[in-house]
């Protein structure tokens, strides 16, 4: 009886080896090389599962059903997608975990990557810092705070539970009325290479010997992704999407620098333009896409694209989709930003892999990399949001970083009638000051675009931070009487006897091409408002704008002007400088033109005539 019950535990020990040996995989061993574990997963995956790591949907169509059914690799939120108005932290992350869930129950496994637009901190999360947008970042000339910024919006996004960040945009804007000019980091292209900083604040720094691979270091940083490739701040006449028109030389000495440095500081991905070069479409385009940058600059992350960006290949978009999606993954594109038409993505691709019209080694090199940035990122092994980070968002430290930025991007471009008269700093001690205009008491409209939402929105209701006219408030003497009327009328301010006045007005939010404009005026009442207060009272204009604007017809009545571009939900900071807590440092990072019948006009032209030349801006001195 011993004897059988030996042999009967001795049979069961060996069927467990056996089961314990089947379950292991070389690609759930954090143990095994990066290369080992990636050739390992890729043997294993059916074309199915190879197709649905190149598909990227849209966070409403992502449920846990959908995630496993059809393997989906990757989800978006765009812009002001989110789970529920005003959601917290921990209501993202369960959303995120929900469609993790639905990856992970799938045959082998495979955890989704999760993309958000977060261009400038975490924007479309309810009471997350919102920094200045990247021409206002462009004007601090400070990389080390630029990083700064990356480190802090990776943790409010690991906050919310997700990993991949669609940021930095690097675009060399060319001309300011193109509507993603605030996008862009400066008009020179060694500013912009000097801010990809960023994307080592949001990654972590990469190793030296990192140069091409993709590198993110450890569960509270993200992926970052360096867009739009490549070209898309030179298109005609600043029109969004279009053509940028430029020979060879002109596109690799000023739109491509800055992909050579997000390259060597280890980017995970790159995204495609929507727009053309010299009349070919980005996303069909296989010389930049695999000929130059995987094979030449050796970038070994993946290649997405941008919100239904293979669509825009044919015109009109998506008349002939078949073609599209043979064009797009023939360039070399490896994850295709599918928010709604996914299955006939799928179903299309799936078809000409079948039929030999795309190369299954095509599809292999696409599903590497997308693997190569998840086993970096260690998603595998920590697939979930991390609850302990929720209290990231908007965090006290958070704010005080982007105050910092918004006191190191103001450009004091007019300080006194005369040099000898200066304005700013202003008293904080005074009789009874007015404060004027559209901008001044507005948190939405300081924000500018992909704030909440994809466009952005006016009001104070929208997220939380601090005003302009609140921080003025709160920076001067108790004493001083502080009036505020947004509009107000040439009676009122002659009656007022104010010491003096700060009027702040600027362009209301936008996005995208509901931004491209080719007359650049300040919006109506902004310049009645100027003139009616300035004529009056000696006032400081402070411009809330993405771009320089037309503002030589008024300069002569402001007695001092400050660009402050769109300085995000910290507006302390522009008090912190106008009261002379600290001094003026900011230079500009693009030209500001005297008439748009100059544009486009850049630093080093034939031609060159400003009203205020690139990296112009006065300094002044910290009061003791």
């Amino acid at each position: 009886m011993g004897s059988s019950r030996k042999i009967t535990s001795l049979l069961l020990m060996f069927c467990l080896a056996v089961l314990v040996r089947a379950e292991y995989a070389k690609y759930k061993d954090p143990k095994q090389p990066l290369a080992v574990r990636i050739n390992d997963l890729l043997g294993r995956m059916t074309l199915a599962e190879k197709i649905g790591q190149m598909t990227q949907i849209e966070r409403v169509n992502a449920t846990a059903e959908a995630m496993s059914k059809y393997f989906i690799g990757s989800v978006l939120s765009g812009g002001g997608s989110v789970p529920a108005p005003q959601a917290s932290a921990q209501a993202w992350a369960s959303m995120v975990n929900e469609m993790q869930r639905g990856s992970l129950s799938t045959r082998l496994g495979i955890p989704m990557i999760y993309g958000i637009d977060a261009v400038h901190g975490n924007n479309n999360a309810y009471r997350a810092t919102i920094f200045p947008h990247n021409i206002g970042l462009g004007a601090t000339r400070d990389p080390m705070l630029v990083k700064r910024i990356g480190e802090a919006t990776a943790l409010e996004v690991r906050a919310t539970g997700i990993s991949y960040a669609f940021a930095p945009c690097i675009a060399v804007c060319r001309d300011p009325r193109w509507g993603r000019c605030y996008e862009s980091y400066s008009e020179d292209p060694k500013v912009v290479q000097s801010m990809t900083t960023l994307i080592s604040g949001l990654q972590g720094d990469a190793p030296s010997d990192y140069t091409g691979r993709p590198y993110v270091g450890g569960s509270k940083k993200v992926a970052a992704c360096a867009k739009h490739y490549v070209g898309d701040g030179g298109t005609y006449m600043g029109i969004n999407a279009n053509n940028t028109i430029i020979d060879t030389h002109g596109l690799m000495s000023i739109h491509m620098p800055a992909y050579y440095n997000s390259i060597i500081r280890g980017v995970s991905t790159v995204m495609v333009s929507y727009s053309s070069w010299n009349g070919e479409k980005m996303h069909a385009n296989h010389f930049l896409i695999t000929d130059f940058l995987k094979n030449k600059l050796k970038f070994r992350g993946f290649v997405i694209t941008d919100y239904e960006g293979i669509d825009q290949i044919t015109s009109p978009p998506g008349v002939n989709y078949s073609y599209s999606v043979e064009a797009g993954i023939g360039a070399g594109i490896d994850m295709v930003m599918v928010p709604f038409a996914y299955t006939e993505f799928i179903d299309d691709l799936t078809y000409q892999v079948k039929n030999n019209i795309i190369l299954m080694s095509r599809i292999d090199d696409a599903v590497y990399r997308i693997l190569r940035v998840k086993f970096t990122m260690g998603l595998f092994e920590n697939p979930f949001a991390d609850p302990s980070l929720a209290g990231e968002i908007g965090s006290h430290e958070h704010r005080e970083v982007a105050r910092e930025a918004v006191r190191k991007s103001l450009v004091l471009l007019k300080n006194g009638k005369s040099a000898s008269t200066p304005l700013l700093p202003l008293p904080k001690k005074a009789r009874k000051i007015l404060v004027a205009g559209s901008h001044a008491d507005n948190l939405g409209n300081q924000c500018g675009g992909w704030t909440i939402t994809w466009q952005g929105e006016p009001g104070n209701n929208n997220t939380a931070g601090t005003t302009i006219l609140s921080a003025i408030k709160s920076t001067v003497d108790p004493g001083t009487q502080v009036v505020y009327a947004e509009n107000p009328d040439r009676s009122a301010v002659d009656a007022g006897e104010y010491d003096y006045a700060i009027v702040v007005v600027g362009e209301p939010p936008y996005a995208e091409t509901a931004g491209d404009n080719l007359n650049l005026t300040i919006p109506e009442p902004g310049p009645a408002v100027i003139q009616t207060v300035c004529e009056s009272v000696k006032c400081v204009v402070v411009l809330i704008s993405g771009r320089p604007l037309v503002v030589e017809p008024y300069i002569g009545a402001m007695d001092a002007f400050v660009a402050a571009w769109l300085p995000g939900s910290e507006g302390q900071g522009v008090a912190d400088v106008l009261f002379g807590d600290y001094g003026f440092t900011g230079k500009l990072p693009r030209t500001w033109f005297r008439s748009v019948d100059q544009l486009p006009m850049n630093v080093g032209d034939e031609h060159y005539d400003p009203l205020f030349p690139f990296g112009f801006g006065l300094t002044t001195e910290a009061r003791k």
